[in-house]
């Protein structure tokens, strides 16, 4: 499952750098992992321009948070961790921007297929569940089960034991299970 896409040699280096306030190495850094953050976001967002908004948000956040970077799991992992949470984020301003804009007209539920492709499809309707999942609950399953993170990684880069996270994953699936099942509320709570 563990699908990290090797980031150029030398990233971990810039990233210690930058988080050391050398303004070279981060304009370096931004240069180098823009690539890998844009692919992230996009498996999460259907829309390459959505994919590519977040993506900006992305590396915004990580020149802004570089110096918060702790070590305590790879810049590898951070930076995966930093674009999940980016990408969702964007989804739901883009989501609320659509609202205003509408007019208060709702999103169709559930995506029409006949206008909207499988893919894009499935993943609106996993971002409006992950969205309905409590924060911890929707940041360990994103990490694993969308970016392909580790157990290990996971739990050090939430600083968490590895049991917590494993139960956070278990939690969220079956969360994600029934939201995505259109199965309503009062048979859920039936189980």
């Amino acid at each position: 499952m563990d699908d990290l896409v090797p980031l150029p040699d030398g990233v971990e280096e810039l990233a210690e750098a930058a988080s050391h306030g050398d303004g070279a190495a981060l304009d370096a850094l931004l240069v180098a992992v823009r690539p890998e953050v844009l692919r992230l976001c996009a498996r999460l967002l259907p829309h390459r321009e959505d994919a590519e908004e977040a993506c900006q948000d992305t590396l915004l956040a990580l020149a802004r948070g570089v110096g918060r970077f702790e070590g305590r799991s790879s810049f590898h992992t951070w930076l995966y961790r930093l674009a999940a949470n980016r990408a969702r984020s964007t989804y739901r301003a883009l989501r609320r921007r659509w609202l205003v804009e509408a007019g208060g007209v709702p999103l169709p539920e559930p995506v029409d297929p006949r206008r909207t492709s499988v893919v894009a499809g499935t993943r609106l309707d996993l971002l409006d569940a992950l969205d309905a999942l409590r924060p911890e609950l929707a940041e360990a399953v994103s990490l694993r089960d969308v970016l392909g993170l580790g157990y290990r990684e996971i739990a050090a880069l939430l600083g968490v034991p590895e049991g917590t996270v494993k139960s956070r994953i278990h939690e969220a699936r079956r969360q994600l299970r029934h939201r995505l099942s259109g199965e309503p509320a009062a048979e859920r709570g039936r189980r």
